[in-house]
């Protein structure tokens, strides 16, 4: 599946919009048991399969869309985040649209950093640094969407002399690259973390599963336990497994050495019983986040304080934590590295994020810029 620039083409993409926003309006996004905080804190630095397709497209993508978690609609004046049970207000104005004298097909660019912007040594290529030149030549906007925590993915934005906003965390955290300020930061109960854990454990019956948790914003520090990983890094904190609950926390990180992914993630998810998001963002890796969190709903509050829509949205990822940031944009595109589930759900395959998939689509959308 590929992209056209055919009248026909925009009015399927509107029709998968609707149908989109026709799902999500039913659902909140909401932090169940964790809670929704601004912070003001600055933030420090450091940490991620399938065909392509890049040739002619068809004249109209598919309808097929993905339900997703919506988030509350952001505010249009001034505002603070909410601390309360239900939606959450984006702080401050909205953004300006970008003007241009001829308004490109897709305003707005979302794309992960890991295994979709970045190259495996976590460089982002001349090529796909030109690319990102001609989007914003064109008028539309790059908007970063990862699952690092805000802390962890500057010195990426730095490096390609990132601006405005960027979805952090999974979506748990609005972040302004240009201050270098968190708007918004959602934190996990610990108790409730604790317990899922545990649950996820008995189900297993296959001995205890290997953690590491996010600390609570501004700092994000990233503390792990004694066989989480092979390669530990100077700036991780290395801690007994009781000490993961001493301090407020974002997400839970855990993986197990001998039980394939696909199976702990089940079981965390029947533990969580709703309570708790659940998420799959790199090999070995499964995530545990405030319910209600997910890409496609930090990807809305952005969109909505940008002034931007679905169908004006291009995504590309690489992961299933990617599923609802595709089926949220009115377009979708996996790197020729993702996943078979993100592959699957996507609107077009593009090459590996090695071979710089998401510069070759842009190349393509933005011929002219």
């Amino acid at each position: 599946m590929h992209t056209a620039d055919a009248a026909a083409d925009a009015d399927a993409t509107a029709s998968r919009a609707a149908t989109t926003a026709t799902a999500t309006a039913t659902a909140t996004a909401t932090t169940a048991t964790g809670s929704v905080a601004t912070s003001t804190g600055s933030v420090a630095t450091a940490t991620a399969s399938a065909p392509t397709a890049t040739g002619s497209a068809p004249t109209a993508p598919p309808t097929t869309t993905a339900s997703v978690p919506a988030s509350a609609p952001a505010a249009t004046g001034s505002a603070t985040a909410s601390v309360a049970t239900g939606g959450v207000a984006a702080p401050g104005p909205l953004l300006p649209r970008p003007r241009a004298a001829e308004r490109p097909r897709f305003p707005l660019v979302a794309t992960d950093l890991d295994g979709t912007l970045l190259r495996g040594d976590l460089t982002v290529s001349p090529r796909t640094r030109a690319a990102l030149a001609r989007v914003r030549a064109a008028g539309a906007r790059h908007l970063v969407v990862t699952g690092r925590p805000a802390a962890s993915c500057r010195e990426f934005l730095v490096a390609i002399g990132y601006r405005g906003l960027a979805v952090c965390g999974q979506g748990a955290q609005l972040y302004d690259a240009s201050a270098d300020r968190l708007l918004v930061s959602a934190s996990l109960d610990r108790e409730l973390a604790r317990s899922v854990v545990e649950r996820a454990e008995e189900a297993l019956g296959a001995g205890p599963l290997e953690l590491a948790v996010v600390t609570a914003a501004p700092e994000n520090r990233f503390l792990v336990t004694a066989r989480f990983t092979d390669r530990m890094r100077p700036e991780w904190g290395r801690v007994e497994r009781e000490e993961l609950w001493a301090a407020p926390i974002e997400k839970v990180l855990m993986r197990h050495r001998t039980v394939q992914d696909e199976l702990v993630a089940a079981a965390v998810e029947r533990a969580g019983a709703g309570e708790v998001a659940v998420t799959h963002s790199e090999k070995g890796m499964i995530e545990v986040l405030p319910a209600g969190t997910d890409k496609a709903a930090g990807l809305r509050l952005a969109a909505d304080r940008m002034g931007f829509t679905p169908a004006e949205t291009i995504a590309f990822g690489d992961m299933p934590n990617d599923i609802p940031l595709l089926g949220w944009a009115g377009y979708g595109v996996a790197m020729g590295n993702a996943h078979p589930d993100l592959l699957a759900v996507a609107d077009e395959v593009a090459p590996s994020h090695e071979e710089d998939g998401v510069a070759v689509v842009l190349e393509r959308l933005f011929t002219h810029a």
